[in-house]
C-alpha cells in the first residue's frame, strides 16, 4: 500500500509517512502499567499501520466501512486509527469501560463491520451486538491484537491493492458525545477536520519536532486526538502515551520522559495537586499545559510553580473541532478566562432570541465555520439534531459565555446548568467557584432540583480535600458571606466523590436524577 506524503489530502497515515523518512524520528514513548517504556519511531509506526491495514483488508474492511475500536491507551489504538485512514474506512472509538447498553446503542447506530476490543471485553461486544447485523470481533491481547497478529505475520504490506486516497470531507471518525443529557450522538469528523485542528494547535503553541506531548487522557476522546496527537503528526513532534491518568504518577512521567506539553481538565489537575508535594522537580521541561474548566488562583499558581510551566485554558467541544478560544502562550494568559478567539475563528454571543449581546453581557456562544472543514460535519443519522446545532452557518454550543473589554472570553455555564430560582437565573458555575475557593474543598457541583415554591432549589455536592474535614453548616456560612441571598445553596451534601466521565467531567445528569439522595456508592 502506498502512503504518499505528497497527497493532496493529508490523513493521519500520510502524516506518519511524512516523518518516517528519518529513521531516528520518534513518534511515541509507550508506558505500560508498571511504568516501563518502549519507543516507536515514525518509521516503525508507518510499518505497523500498513500491516494493520493489510490485516483489516483481510478481515473484510473496505473503503467507506466503519471500524469499531474499544481499547485502552495502547499503541494499537494508533495502528487501527491510522490504518483505517489509509483504507478510507471510518474509525468508531468507544471507551474501554462502556456498558452493554452503551455499546448496543453505538453498534446499532454506526453499524461497523468489525470490532477490535480488549480480550476481556469480547463477550460484552457479542452481547451488545446480539440481534444486529454480522460483526467480526478481533481481540487485543498482549502486545498486539491476537487475531491481527496472526493475520499480519509474514504479510508484505505493499502486496495489498492500493485504495484511492480519501477526500478531505470524507468521514475519518465518528466520535460519540458523553451523553450526559441524552443518548450519545455520533459526531462526524472528516480528514479535513483532523488536519485543521492539528495545524491550528501547532501554530498557536509553536510546536516543533523538539516537542513531546504527555497523553494521559483517553485516546477515544476528542481532546487527546485533536490537540495532542494531531498537532504531533502535523509538526513531527513525539508523544508519551500513558495507559491511564494517574494523579500520583503524572509529574514523574512528565519529568522522566521529557514532556514539553500536556493537556488536562481541571479535575485531574486538582487531583495532582492533592497527591503531590509542593516543590519543583528540576527535571521538568514542561513549557505549557492546556486545560479546560475552572481552577482557583491558588490551584493554578501552585501547579505552575510546581511544574515550572504555564497553564493555558481553552474552550472546545467535539463538535467545534478547533478550539475556538485559547489563552496566549505568554504572560498575558488568564487562568479564569477561556482565552481569546483564535485567528480566523468567527464567534458571536447571542441572547435567547438570537440577538447579539454587548461585551460584559452573558450570551450563548455561536461559532461560525464550514461543517466538515472547520466544524464537525454533523451528527450521524440525526438530520434534525444536525440542523438544530449546525444550521444557518453557526454552531450553537449551548454554552453561556461573556466577553470582557480586553477581548478575553469567560465561561459562565452550560445553558442546561442555569438554575431558575424565584424567577432569577443563577449560573451553577458561579456558586461552584465560591465553594471551590474554600481551602478544604477539593471539588464540588451545583445543581437545581425542583422546588414547589421557588421553581428550583440550589443543591451543592462537595468533596473534601485529602486530610481536611468539611462541615456543611460552616460551608453554608462561607457561601452566605460571598453570594447574594438568592444564590446561596439551599442544601450542601458532603460526599466522598462525584460521578465523572472518563476525562474528569462531572456527571451532573446523575446528580439531577437522584436529587439530594445521590451517593457515590449508588
Amino acid at each position: 500500500m502506498n502512503c504518499a506524503p505528497d497527497s493532496a489530502t493529508p490523513t493521519t497515515a500520510t502524516l506518519v509517512s511524512r516523518w518516517a523518512v528519518d529513521p531516528r524520528a520518534i513518534f511515541a514513548v509507550v508506558l505500560d502499567e508498571q511504568g516501563c517504556a518502549r519507543t516507536i519511531s515514525y518509521a516503525e509506526q508507518l510499518d505497523r499501520l500498513r500491516r494493520t491495514a493489510a490485516a483489516l483488508r483481510a478481515a473484510g474492511v473496505r473503503r467507506g466501512d466503519r471500524v469499531h475500536l474499544q481499547i485502552a491507551n495502547r499503541p494499537e489504538f494508533y495502528d487501527v486509527w491510522f490504518a483505517s485512514a489509509l483504507l478510507g474506512a471510518t474509525l468508531v472509538p468507544t471507551g474501554p469501560q462502556s456498558t452493554v447498553d452503551e455499546l448496543r446503542h453505538v453498534l446499532a447506530d454506526a453499524a461497523p463491520v468489525v470490532s477490535i476490543v480488549l480480550s476481556d471485553q469480547v463477550s460484552v461486544v457479542h452481547e451488545a451486538a446480539a440481534g444486529l447485523s454480522a460483526l467480526s470481533v478481533l481481540a487485543v491481547d498482549g502486545d498486539a491484537p491476537a487475531s491481527l497478529k496472526l493475520l499480519t505475520a509474514g504479510i508484505d504490506p505493499g502486496a495489498a491493492p492500493d485504495e484511492s486516497p480519501p477526500g478531505p470531507t470524507d468521514v475519518a471518525a465518528i466520535l460519540y458525545t458523553s451523553g450526559t443529557t441524552s443518548r450519545p450522538k455520533g459526531v462526524l469528523i472528516t480528514h479535513a477536520n483532523y488536519l485543521a485542528v492539528g495545524r491550528t494547535v501547532t501554530e498557536h503553541l509553536s510546536i516543533t519536532t523538539a516537542d513531546r506531548w504527555l497523553i494521559t487522557l483517553p485516546l477515544f476522546h476528542a481532546n487527546a486526538q485533536y490537540y495532542c496527537t494531531m498537532s504531533a503528526l502535523v509538526s513531527g513532534a513525539s508523544i508519551v502515551l500513558a495507559p491511564r491518568f494517574s494523579a500520583s504518577a503524572w509529574g514523574r512521567q512528565a519529568a522522566e520522559h521529557g514532556a514539553t506539553l500536556g493537556s488536562l481538565f481541571a479535575a485531574p489537575i486538582r487531583m495532582i495537586l492533592a497527591r503531590s508535594e509542593d516543590r519543583t522537580d528540576p527535571r521538568h521541561r514542561l513549557r505549557a499545559v492546556l486545560f479546560a474548566q475552572n481552577l482557583t488562583d491558588d490551584q493554578a499558581a501552585r501547579f505552575e510553580r510546581q511544574f515550572n510551566t504555564r497553564l493555558l485554558q481553552l474552550y472546545g467541544m467535539t463538535e467545534t473541532v478547533l478550539p475556538p478560544t485559547l489563552n496566549p502562550d505568554s504572560p498575558q494568559r488568564r487562568w479564569h478566562s477561556i482565552g481569546q478567539a483564535l485567528h480566523g475563528v468567527e464567534m458571536r454571543l447571542a441572547d435567547e432570541a438570537g440577538r447579539p449581546v454587548p461585551p460584559g453581557t452573558p450570551g450563548e456562544l455561536l461559532i461560525g465555520g464550514v461543517p466538515g472543514q472547520t466544524l464537525a460535519a454533523g451528527y450521524l443519522n440525526q438530520p434534525e439534531a444536525t440542523e438544530a446545532t449546525f444550521g444557518g452557518g453557526w454552531l450553537r454550543t449551548g454554552d453561556v459565555v461573556r466577553l470582557d473589554d480586553d477581548g478575553f472570553y469567560h465561561f459562565v455555564d452550560r445553558t442546561k446548568d442555569m438554575i431558575k430560582r424565584s424567577g432569577e437565573n443563577i449560573a451553577a458555575g458561579e456558586i461552584e467557584r465560591v465553594v471551590n475557593d474554600h481551602q478544604s474543598v477539593l471539588e464540588c457541583a451545583a445543581i437545581g432540583v425542583p422546588d414547589p415554591v421557588r421553581d428550583e432549589a440550589v443543591v451543592v455536592y462537595a468533596v473534601a480535600r485529602p486530610g481536611h474535614r468539611l462541615d456543611e453548616h460552616l460551608l453554608l456560612d462561607w457561601c452566605r458571606a460571598r453570594l447574594t441571598d438568592f444564590k446561596v445553596p439551599s442544601t450542601i451534601v458532603l460526599v466522598d466523590a462525584l460521578p465523572q466521565t472518563s476525562v474528569g467531567k462531572i456527571r451532573k445528569d446523575m446528580l439531577r436524577r437522584a436529587g439530594t439522595l445521590w451517593h457515590p456508592s449508588r
